[in-house]
């Protein structure tokens, strides 16, 4: 666990962008021949960071890997962003793979023409209360005009949603503009509508889903793979009808799902490839389904 954490620590981004660290400062041509730097969504960063673990586990060196590769420790670094810094991070080499957990628009693979897109799974956002919240017994199914009317503030109580509710003011937890979840949410529930400015933005999935473990009027849109790891700490709601289970999200039924994507180079060089390769390997999706993501092979 101490591994895993240490490489998801949000200052790798200051290595990443300033170029800064001891290794970087006092062996710049070992850093870049024998590390490889992941960045990017904070849904996404947190299973390759797994991934990543287990491959150094199982190889420790490059040799390991593949003969001929130089006799020297795995390195692989993943840093959180969000979907936007994982895209930017791609197109100017910032990172070696880059982290989307939203679709990349036309505009943005314009500018990436020397890399692949590879869609590893599938999440799907929920709406997501505590546990104790009563709206789970009185609605625990909206509709997606629900959803967005609670979002964009009109609808400010639980009891302006069913007069059953408790007359206390709903809090909005969204992801910030630089997440992916929030692009997708738009796209699929908002539909350009502004979401209310009293919501709270939070830098992090992570993040987002503690709030509405801590607090009992919170709502917000929660990766499922979070809800799985949180299990008993967050519930959902229904939309439409459709639990977020795997199959509804599969067949499209339940609609507000987004894909995962890494973006890596045309040609990577050698050891970024045996990385990848391990990430689309059963193992690597199978790393993917077991944090609570549908690997693509499901899909």
């Amino acid at each position: 666990m101490k591994r895993l954490l240490m490489h998801v620590l949000l200052i790798l981004l200051m290595v990443f962008a300033a170029g800064c660290g001891s290794s970087t400062t006092t062996q710049p041509q070992q850093q870049k021949d024998f590390s490889i730097r992941v960045g990017g969504s904070s849904t996404l960063a947190p299973v390759i960071a797994k991934c990543a673990d287990d491959f150094t586990e199982k190889n420790k060196t490059w040799k390991k890997v593949k003969e001929g590769f130089p006799d020297e420790p795995i390195a692989i670094f993943v840093a959180t962003g969000g979907s936007g810094f994982g895209v930017k991070a791609a197109t100017n080499g910032t990172v070696d793979i880059g982290l989307v957990s939203r679709v990349v628009s036309d505009a943005e693979k314009q500018k990436l023409p020397n890399h692949q897109l590879i869609t590893l799974g599938y999440d799907a956002l929920t709406v997501a209360v505590h546990p104790q919240n009563p709206v789970l017994k009185i609605r625990p199914n909206l509709t997606t005009d629900e959803v967005k009317r609670i979002f964009a503030g009109e609808i400010k109580t639980w009891q302006q949603l069913d007069a059953a509710l408790p007359d206390r003011p709903i809090v909005l937890a969204i992801r910030d503009l630089g997440g992916g979840a929030s692009q997708a949410f738009d796209d699929i529930v908002m539909k350009g509508t502004p979401v209310s400015k009293d919501a709270i933005q939070f830098p992090s999935m992570g993040a987002l889903a503690g709030k509405v473990q801590e607090n009992i009027d919170a709502v917000g849109y929660v990766s499922t793979g979070l809800v799985k790891q949180n299990q008993g700490k967050i519930a959902v709601l229904s939309v439409d009808g459709a639990e977020p289970t795997a199959e509804n999200i599969v067949s499209g039924k339940y609609k507000i799902s987004r894909p995962l994507i890494i973006i890596a180079k045309q040609q990577p060089d050698e050891r970024e490839q045996q990385f990848v390769n391990y990430l689309v390997s059963d193992k690597g999706l199978q790393t993917l389904e077991t944090m609570g993501f549908i690997p693509v092979k499901n899909k």
